[in-house]
């Protein structure tokens, strides 16, 4: 089933040819956006007369626990045009999206944040891009508002090393703010990976991506749900479910410490009559030889952590309720 939905999606990706007018689907993850969700399908839905297509809206509820599922079953009751899948706990914002991914029906399916920072309006240019024969249209941030000094320079800085470590081509200064072809998305959902980085998986699927530029807006309304950790955590899968030059980097890090420690004992023999001395350059040598085998066991510790969740075989999310 699997081959035939790659042989399909390639033969899709081939063609150039856009259905007029077509299904956008709209997949949008939730979770505590209670405070501006009312506003974010107001705004989803003022921009779909100019779309020139057919739309379905699909909310996912990540397991919130304020009244955002309650909102979404009231604004599903009196529209058609919206899918609720409540999850049956907070499985996270990947996951969650790969939930709409595997639900929508679109000819194009878009992924845009419940927070109201990646402006709804710029779905417009993606499907004009989209009707152009590009199969990824992909928000490229100009600027973000309301955003700390701090975290915009650890984006950045998160963003190109990020797309450093890559073994193929990774926009930088994007986000899961997107367009996707009908080929793209079938082809990720055909991937057999349990945990899904989508801003990796998709780059790596190919086919013909363009960037739309946009500023991105502050929030008008609720926080982040990112914590520190939770942000940390999201980098290493980042990192780890995408790359395997974290392990390869650990070889060289190898070879340069045990340089190192070869000089460093080096002159601890030659000056060994200095005693104290040259027992202080010896322990500074091993202290930063463990220091970098504990890291490396650290490295591949996450790697081998990884493979057991995929090994369990456990489905991404669970989706308690469909509503529509």
């Amino acid at each position: 089933m699997s081959d035939l939905k790659c042989r399909d999606s390639a033969t899709h990706a081939e063609s150039t040819e856009r259905p007029s007018p077509g299904l956008l689907s709209i997949v949008i993850p939730c979770y505590n956006e209670e405070a501006v969700i009312e506003a974010t399908h107001t705004r989803i839905c003022s921009i779909a007369p100019r779309l020139g297509m057919q739309i379905e809206i699909i909310y996912i509820d990540d397991g919130s626990k304020d009244s955002t599922l309650k909102k979404l079953k009231h604004l599903a009751a009196g529209d058609s045009r919206i899918v609720v899948l409540e999850l049956s706990r907070n499985f996270g914002q990947q996951a969650a999206m790969s939930a709409g991914l595997e639900t929508a029906h679109g000819d194009a399916v878009v992924i845009i944040d419940a927070d109201l920072q990646d402006p709804p309006e710029v779905i417009l240019e993606m499907v004009a891009k989209w009707r152009t024969g590009i199969d990824v249209a992909y928000g490229r941030r100009k600027s973000r508002d309301g955003e700390s000094v701090f975290k915009l320079v650890s984006a950045s800085i998160f963003y190109r090393f990020f797309a450093a470590m890559m073994p193929y081509s990774v926009p930088v200064d994007t986000g899961d703010f997107k367009l996707c072809d009908r080929a793209v998305v079938d082809t990720v959902c055909a991937l057999p990976e349990k945990r899904r980085y989508l801003r990796s998986l998709i780059p790596w699927a190919g086919f013909h991506h363009a960037p739309v530029d946009y500023d991105r807006d502050a929030r008008t309304a609720g926080e982040t749900k990112y914590s520190v950790f939770s942000l940390l955590s999201l980098a290493a899968d980042a990192l780890l479910l995408s790359s395997d030059k974290p392990v390869r980097i650990i070889w060289l890090l190898a070879i340069l410490f045990a340089c190192i420690g070869s000089s460093g004992l080096a002159v601890s023999l030659a000056s060994s009559t200095q005693g104290q001395a040259g027992v202080s350059a010896i322990i500074a040598v091993i202290g930063l030889f463990s220091a970098a085998q504990t890291a490396g066991v650290a490295i591949i510790g996450e790697y081998v952590v990884r493979c057991y969740r995929e090994a369990q075989g456990r489905p991404p999310f669970v989706i308690r309720r469909k509503i529509n």
